[in-house]
């Protein structure tokens, strides 16, 4: 099997650049890399990561702690962190909570501390003191993703301007009779998320001068079922129903558009429906969406702890992601008249 002198003397470059290279390390120039990475490829070559790890001292794994793996936003963001890692010679070490009452003690005080890693980074996740300090106590670069986090860096969008944005969307058609349906503030789980979206929602609505009307608030659990069934309690209530649903994600947006079928109404005729994330179903609904990309998060977040790993300045605060709206068929102008739900 070739070494790696061999992919070193086809290139011209040293064996500490060719290492440099295929890790994804910095100071290594993209034509460089480009060469090595062919060259490597056409010997055949294939890095031992037990070598390099036994050369800098590292274990060149990185650990993702996520709440569930069950989520299409979670497996987004872990597809992202695995292109970098594998593109950077690093192994992804999968810290599962198996959901938000997960066991977190074992997780934090137990299986971090036992599997060596080079870094860390959680996804929507907020931490009790002790785990904060269980962290710190690791000296590894730690990044989050999926909301804000004190104390800690973070790569996610802005939650407030998204949902504002979104709520902004459905007013420029003429609704002013518009629900939220938004998600729980979880034990364990990230809570600036929801909030920060009821927040937008919030902004936007006053600004136009509307009401908020707390029974049009209802949780729907970042999960169609959940959302669906909210949806349906909500449609079932006697009295005006709402023209328009601002859905917190693209899964409880989903539950909305069901929810809507089983009354019998249309999707956008007698109810508007705008979600956040542009899930891969989304065009499939036909739904209108804030687009961000969870895959690019994880991607920018792991290219953070590479960089600083390899040697470069850490980087402080937080990145924003960029979010685009995407107008599909699930939002239009309200009927001059809705309908009522019946009186019971």
């Amino acid at each position: 099997m070739p070494g790696i002198e061999e992919v070193a003397r086809a290139t011209g470059v040293s064996t500490a650049t060719v290492s440099r290279a295929l890790r994804g390390l910095p100071n290594v120039s993209d034509t460089t890399r480009a060469a090595v990475r062919r060259a490597a490829d056409e010997l055949g070559y294939v890095a031992s990561s037990s070598a390099s790890g036994l050369a800098s001292g590292r274990t060149l794994a990185l650990g993702v702690v996520v709440p569930s793996v069950s989520r299409w936003f979670y497996t987004q963001v872990m597809e992202g962190v695995d292109a970098e890692l594998r593109a950077a010679s690093y192994d992804m070490i999968l810290f599962n909570l198996g959901g938000h009452r997960g066991d977190r003690e074992r997780v934090f005080h137990r299986s971090i501390l036992r599997k060596r890693t080079d870094a860390l980074l959680a996804l929507c996740l907020d931490f009790t003191v002790e785990e904060r300090e269980q962290l710190a106590s690791l000296g590894h670069p730690t990044i989050v993703v999926g909301g804000p986090v004190k104390g800690l860096r973070s790569v996610g969008i802005d939650e407030r301007s998204t949902a504002r944005r979104a709520t902004e969307h459905l007013l420029s058609l003429g609704h002013t009779e518009i629900a939220h349906l938004g998600g729980e503030d979880e034990e364990g789980l990230n809570s600036q998320v929801p909030a920060g979206r009821l927040r937008g929602f919030t902004i936007a609505m006053r600004a136009a001068g509307l009401p908020v009307r707390p029974e049009w608030i209802v949780p729907g659990g970042f999960a169609l079922p959940a959302a669906r069934a909210a949806m349906n309690r909500l449609l079932d209530r006697p009295g005006p129903r709402p023209t328009a649903v601002f859905a917190g994600s693209d899964e409880m947006a989903f539950g909305a558009i069901l929810a809507a079928g089983d009354h019998g109404l249309s999707v956008p005729g007698d109810l508007s429906v705008i979600g956040i994330d542009d899930h891969d179903f989304s065009e499939s609904f036909g739904l209108t969406t804030m687009a961000q990309s969870p895959f690019e998060q994880g991607a920018v977040a792991a290219r953070i702890l590479l960089d600083e790993l390899g040697g470069g300045e850490p980087r402080r605060g937080s990145v924003r992601s960029p979010v685009s709206l995407v107008v599909r068929s699930s939002t239009a102008p309200p009927r001059a008249v809705y309908r009522a739900a019946p009186s019971i």
